[in-house]
């Protein structure tokens, strides 16, 4: 639990980032673990809760307080230990989670929250500055073969969790990198690609295969790979982007969020590009989308050096502090600036678009109206225009960031007969299972596109759920929120 005096005698205290000025200046991350001293204060905020509530904010079920008072105790590796228990990737999710668990948080209640996130990075990058964080294998092999198709958290946790449990794991990835969004959905300044690749080489010299440039549902049929293996695991995420209906989406200007990010993730990465087709320069730019993929975008093109950028919500602004009818531990709802925003362009809340010019096929502007919430006779909640506020825009560049709509299920349904849920995503039952044989489902392909604590959190389940079928017995892998032994460690 900590000091049990710590959060009343210590406030809560971030790192502090590398000024906006420099930072505008690279592609790196730009917020630094912290000092041992303050990292052992921040964690001893951690109270003696009774209840801790933040094992219900984590999809994960991380022991928090268990590695907070280690970390407190300046016992480091144990609190590496206890924390590898229940989470494959700190190193990852200590970066990009949203810490749902700091919303729970009990001292949250009525003071800020202990740094738990942050806690989580330091633990994680003291453990691998140490040589803690060393590839685990286990000697006993099943002789079951599982493919994984799709590389991000959720795939790749439940790769890891198999190969510990004796299977052989091959990952099947489509695009010519390992990683998913990991690798080109999120940009660098929040996740340089070596931290990625560091706990890959972990993965590979654990024993679980990768095979890139596989197009499973393309030119790699579903059937044959369910054919090939004993048990297939889809995690291909969510990728189907929310489209603009409108007249002149086809305008040349208007991208897509993913396909403007992954272009700029490929030339840090190295790659020549010899037509770049979405850079900002100079340009006017408008992100509609006021989430975490429209931040990344806003970050990214002030980083390109766009002339103005603006990024547009079609929702109202959010409170300042919680509703009534959003308590504690509820994720709390409320107005928040995220790093990107920190750094420049401007923000517009509740605007629809209503139309997209051009000129010789090439975006010019836009217009948009106001729009507010209303409540109709039973009570529901509904958008309405606000007469008289339509507002003409020029525009060189339109990123659409208006979230996702589903995993891209080319060919699998089809060729196996598996069943989608109301919403458009892969059905499965308790145990991961999709309704067909040998075939599982995790992360955002079955659950639509989330936090990368919940795919981590289903890549493990569904893990587990394997190894029952191949091996016949109940799985040896640990359970959410347990901090048994992995086999072999």
């Amino acid at each position: 639990m900590g000091k049990p005096t710590g959060f009343i005698e210590w406030q809560r205290l971030l790192p502090k980032k590398r000024a906006v000025e420099a930072r505008l200046g690279d592609f790196r991350e730009f917020v630094p673990p912290h000092a041992e001293e303050e990292a052992a204060k921040q964690a001893g905020r951690c109270m003696d809760c009774g209840v801790p509530f933040c094992h219900q904010g984590c999809p994960l079920g991380n022991l928090i307080p268990d590695f907070d008072d280690l970390v407190y105790r300046g016992q480091w590796r144990a609190a590496y230990e206890v924390l590898a228990g229940t989470n494959n990737f700190p190193e990852w999710t200590g970066r990009l989670c949203p810490a749902p668990c700091e919303a729970a948080c009990v001292v949250a209640i009525d003071k800020d929250a202990v740094t738990i996130e942050e806690t989580e990075k330091s633990i994680a990058e003291r453990a691998f500055a140490e040589g803690w964080v060393r590839p685990r294998t286990n000697p006993h092999r099943s002789g079951k073969r599982v493919a994984v198709v799709g590389s991000g958290p959720a795939g790749l946790a439940a790769a890891a969790q198999l190969n510990l449990a004796g299977h052989t794991v091959t990952v099947l990835e489509r695009d010519d990198r390992i990683g998913g969004l990991l690798r080109y959905g999120i940009p660098d300044f929040k996740i340089e690609k070596a931290i990625v690749d560091r706990r890959l080489r972990i993965l590979e010299a654990e024993g679980v295969r990768f095979e890139t440039g596989v197009d499973v549902g393309g030119a790699r049929p579903w059937a044959d790979v369910v054919r090939d293996f004993d048990a297939v695991l889809v995690a291909i995420g969510a990728r189907r982007a929310r489209e603009l209906e409108l007249p002149g989406r086809e305008l040349d200007g208007v991208v897509q969020a993913m396909d403007f990010l992954e272009e700029q993730n490929r030339v840090v990465a190295g790659d020549a590009i010899a037509d770049r087709r979405f850079d900002v320069r100079g340009q006017r730019v408008i992100i509609l989308g006021g989430g975490d993929t429209g931040s990344d975008c806003l970050g990214t093109s002030l980083r390109l050096g766009a002339a103005d950028v603006a990024q547009v919500e079609l929702m109202p602004a959010p409170p300042a502090s919680r509703a009534e009818d959003n308590a504690w531990p509820q994720w709390p709802m409320i107005f928040r600036t995220s790093s990107s925003q920190e750094e420049g362009g401007t923000r517009a809340f509740g605007k629809r678009t209503l139309r997209l010019e051009g000129e010789d096929g090439r975006l010019r502007a836009l217009t948009w109206i106001d729009v507010r919430l209303e409540k109709d006779d039973a009570g529901r909640a509904r958008l309405v225009d606000v007469p008289g506020t339509e507002e003409r825009r020029e525009v060189d560049r339109l990123i659409l960031a208006m979230g996702f709509v589903g995993p891209d299920l080319s060919g699998l349904a089809a060729e196996l007969g598996v069943e989608l849920d109301g919403r458009g995503n892969v059905k499965v039952d308790a145990d991961a299972r999709t309704t067909a044989p040998k075939v599982w489902a995790a992360g955002d392909a079955m659950r639509g596109a989330s936090l990368i604590v919940w795919a981590i959190s289903d890549g493990r389940e569904a893990a587990r759920s394997i190894d029952t079928a191949l091996t016949g017995k109940p799985s040896s892998l640990p359970t959410r929120g347990r901090d048994e032994p992995w086999p072999g460690r």
